[in-house]
């Protein structure tokens, strides 16, 4: 363990902003800090649509695609050309 931080992923803004969304930062899980009692585990956590979450009967009849929740497509966002792309889900198709 560490002494807290700065997060190095947002620089401590705790995630990104696109228009009206906020999406909170993977590293220090939208707090803009790691170290202490918050240090991110290694390796990282499994993509969203591995977790044991989707067991859950009510989630899996909620949102039945785990790839686009049920939206039927996915949006990418590539941070160094400051892009976004929206395609159909491969998943649902």
């Amino acid at each position: 363990m560490t002494d807290p931080i700065t997060c190095p992923e947002c620089q401590g803004k705790r995630g990104t902003r696109l228009g009206r969304l906020f999406l909170a930062c993977i590293i220090c899980g939208g707090r803009g800090f790691v170290g202490g009692a918050d240090e991110p585990a290694e390796p990282n956590p499994p993509p969203i649509w591995e977790s044991p979450r989707w067991a859950d009967p009510t989630i899996a009849w909620a949102l039945p695609c785990r790839y686009c929740l049920g939206a039927g497509q996915v949006t990418s966002v590539n941070r160094a050309t400051r892009t976004m792309t929206t395609a159909p889900c491969t998943a649902c198709a």
